[in-house]
């Protein structure tokens, strides 16, 4: 980890979670040292951890929580989690979609974020089963001063459904609507990632429109931030290898990149700094 005092504290953070992740436990004289700042201020890291659920303090230090497979926590409290590797991640893959195009947006608070950068991709027709996506649409649509609506507004579908924990539309009636439509690309969000698992989630409902998802979409752009990887949920609906892009945040250590890119032909890293002469990843099109 890093020894520069000058980390921002999410920045800090979020090394710390990997840390937890990655061995199993840390204490907190370790992550002074490490990161070079006082006891107080790991504590205090530790707290804000601890508040959004994704650690347990112990007695000197913190360990991972380990939750179950069927665990699903609500939109408010996924959205406190990697909020700016979120946007990076957003950002980075509003640049793939192409004026014109017919895309999916699966549910999730990085395809609510996406979904908010894809307002200035014109001409788009935009399926999702997102009761917070279509709001992103919605509320940029209405018109000021009585005028319709702006010139190139995305057409917006939304499924119908049971609304999920996280407000999304699934079930039959969504997988219904969403058997009889073809898209040039799905961009999904995942409660998980893994080689073995694949992308999966804790909802069975959920998991099986999802599916409906792969199916009708001809390109596949999963959006995730780092720590989606080696999380595994009770239902898996598509294989890695299913995928045609992952974009990530730059959180994701050297080797699991490494590791990803065996799987599948597409990694998209946010807020890599790309090589010189290289203008970044081709916008995904329908062919």
């Amino acid at each position: 980890m890093s020894e520069n005092q000058n980390l921002l504290a999410e920045q800090r953070r979020a090394l710390i979670l990997d840390e937890v992740r990655r061995r199993g436990g840390v204490r907190v004289n370790e992550l002074t040292r490490r990161l070079n700042v006082s006891d107080m201020t790991i504590r205090r890291d530790l707290d804000a951890l601890a508040r959004q659920g994704v650690i347990e303090k112990v007695h000197g230090g913190a360990v991972p929580v380990v939750e179950a497979s069927t665990h699903e926590p609500g939109f408010e409290a996924k959205s406190a989690l990697e909020p700016s590797a979120k946007e990076d991640i957003a950002r980075a893959a509003a640049a793939l979609a192409v004026p014109g195009s017919a895309i999916a947006l699966s549910g999730g608070t990085t395809t609510f974020a996406l979904a908010r950068h894809l307002l200035d991709v014109p001409d788009l027709t935009v399926v999702t089963n997102s009761v917070r996506v279509a709001d992103v649409f919605h509320d940029a649509q209405r018109p000021a001063g009585g005028r319709g609506a702006r010139p190139g507004a995305a057409t917006v579908v939304l499924t119908g459904g049971v609304r999920t924990p996280s407000d999304s539309l699934v079930g039959p009636v969504a997988d219904r609507a969403i058997d009889s439509l073809h898209f040039d690309v799905l961009f999904l969000g995942v409660h998980g990632i893994s080689a073995e698992a694949g992308l999966s989630t804790p909802n069975l409902a959920e998991a099986e429109t999802n599916r409906r998802f792969v199916r009708a979409a001809r390109r596949i752009v999963v959006v995730a931030d780092h720590t989606k990887w080696g999380t595994v949920g009770l239902s898996s609906f598509a294989a890695l290898e299913e995928v045609d892009t992952l974009v990530t945040d730059a959180g994701l250590a050297p080797e699991l990149r490494a590791e990803i890119e065996e799987h599948l032909p597409g990694l998209v890293v946010a807020g890599d700094v790309p090589p010189a002469g290289t203008t970044g990843a081709p916008p995904v099109t329908g062919g």
